[in-house]
């Protein structure tokens, strides 16, 4: 992929940061290059831009204002969080104002009685349920970035978590959001009651990626916390073991609030990291978790325990304490860094399958390891299907991001081929956009296209994100896409 790093035109940089500094104080408008270099990328640090311009509203008010002032100038908008974002979703323009929202992180409410709270787009995932512990309540997705991640980023990717399995993505714990548009209008999405009528638009925004509008306060449910939690570390011999009893959990009908797997490679890399107490001989283990009342827990763990023995678990250990529990979740939860560790870069991949085939997937990436000569530590959602393919690389040697990419874009063909998707929780962002045509034909991409020319007829919120393709409204039937791939020249690479 051949890249092109967009320049920054000077004279238009000094008219949009001199418009928006009518519009906020000073030192929340950043132009000056060692005061943007900062906002370059997000967690996928592969590819990277300075942004023209950086705005930092602290109200919604301010937001509207920059909004506006951006649709008058034309000027492309890409809104960030708290920058965790793993496919370029928030990478920035060189032409464009990257509009931070770190400043927004008020919790304005926490209602017990209806199990919600009110929060600002920066709040962490985490301090939700920290603010919801004194009622014995908690927000349930819990990204494994929950202690820096956003609620308005996890809005926008439709985040998940190690608990998905059990108490569902972002989608099914957010109630309302209340968002601005590319104009500076204010629009509600959904509402705090348990269904509200007309169109579904909250599912709409959820997962949009920022290219529909700006999310400025969101409702999220809260939900009782358990009474209890233990949690099962199930040792296999085989990868292919492994992925299997994933499967045989979900259809024994046990619904386990957790059920994560990790492959030897990543086991041993989060052990030297953790030192959460995994078994190191073992070619995968699975994280299976139960919660609820004492009885609940207790018979989920034995289910799950003779499910997994009979599936061919080699070693089955039950957390004793929740201090242990913590202890083998942390390790699960720390996969990520403590890759990091190991390599001097690391691709992280996100596509979902039907659970049963797992271990069809994990050989297929076994193989991939041998053709592309890189390592790929494997980190599973096993409890649905949403696999984190790990793949090493160095970006200083020359080509070695260029076969990552390649290795990425197998394993991604092959989660559709399977029956899957291209994402399960990171987006699409810049990362997956040419493979948007393996997933869907040109009819989908038009229609979704004109979704996206509904909210922003001039196509400024988050340009060059998730279509493969982005051209003007007025153009929807030009599209064009061969053999499932287009090239992009102009992702700015590190």
């Amino acid at each position: 992929m051949n890249v092109a790093v967009t320049g920054i035109n000077f004279l238009r940089q000094a008219e949009v940061a001199g418009r928006l500094r009518q519009l906020l104080p000073g030192d929340a408008v950043l132009y000056a290059e060692e005061d943007t270099r900062a906002y370059e990328c997000d967690g996928l640090s592969a590819y990277r831009q300075l942004p023209m311009v950086v705005a930092l509203p602290s109200s919604e008010d301010q937001v509207r204002e920059v909004l506006r002032a951006c649709h008058e100038l034309k000027v492309p908008v890409i809104a960030r969080g708290s920058g965790t974002g793993l496919s370029g979703g928030a990478l920035p323009r060189g032409d464009g104002v990257l509009l931070s929202l770190s400043k927004m992180r008020r919790i304005l409410a926490v209602d017990p009685l209806s199990r919600t709270a009110r929060v600002q787009p920066g709040v962490t995932n985490l301090a939700i349920s920290e603010a919801a512990a004194p009622y014995g309540l908690f927000y349930a997705p819990d990204p494994s970035s929950q202690i820096a991640c956003s609620i308005g980023g996890n809005v926008a990717e439709n985040s998940g978590g190690v608990h998905c399995v059990k108490y569902g993505l972002t989608v099914h714990n957010v109630l309302r959001v209340r968002a601005v548009t590319i104009e500076g209008e204010v629009v509600e999405f959904g509402s705090e009651a348990l269904d509200s009528p007309g169109l579904d638009t909250l599912a709409i925004l959820i997962g949009s990626e920022g290219m529909l509008a700006v999310a400025t306060e969101i409702t999220v449910k809260l939900l009782p916390k358990p009474e209890t939690a233990r949690v099962i570390l199930a040792s296999f011999d085989d990868v292919e073991k492994a992925g299997n009893a994933v499967a045989d959990v979900i259809a024994a009908g046990v619904v386990p609030s957790g059920l994560e797997m990790m492959d030897r490679p990543a086991v041993r890399a989060v052990e030297e990291f953790v030192h959460a107490g995994y078994d190191l001989e073992a070619a995968a283990l699975l994280l299976c978790e139960a919660d609820g009342t004492r009885e609940e827990v207790e018979e989920g763990i034995a289910g799950m325990s003779e499910v997994l023995r009979h599936a061919g678990a080699t070693a089955i250990r039950v957390s004793g304490s929740e201090a242990e529990r913590q202890r083998f979740w942390a390790g699960r939860k720390a996969a990520f860094p403590a890759v990091g560790r190991i390599s001097p870069d690391y691709y992280c991949m996100d596509g979902t399958i039907p659970r049963k085939k797992l271990g069809e997937i994990l050989k297929f990436i076994a193989e991939m390891e041998k053709k592309y000569r890189l390592r790929c530590p494997n980190v599973f959602h096993a409890g649905d299907g949403n696999l984190h393919p790990l793949i090493l690389y160095d970006a200083n040697k020359p080509g070695e991001l260029e076969k990552t990419e390649e290795f990425g874009a197998e394993i991604l063909k092959l989660c559709v081929e399977v029956g899957g998707v291209l994402t399960g929780e990171h987006g699409v962002g810049v990362e997956k956009r040419d493979l948007m045509p393996a997933m869907f034909t040109e009819i989908d991409l038009n229609q979704q296209q004109r979704l996206k020319c509904a909210f922003d007829s001039q196509g400024l919120l988050n340009p060059g994100k998730v279509f493969p393709q982005l051209h003007r409204c007025a153009e929807l039937g030009r599209l064009h896409v061969h053999a499932g791939k287009v090239a992009f020249p102009d992702i700015p690479r590190f």
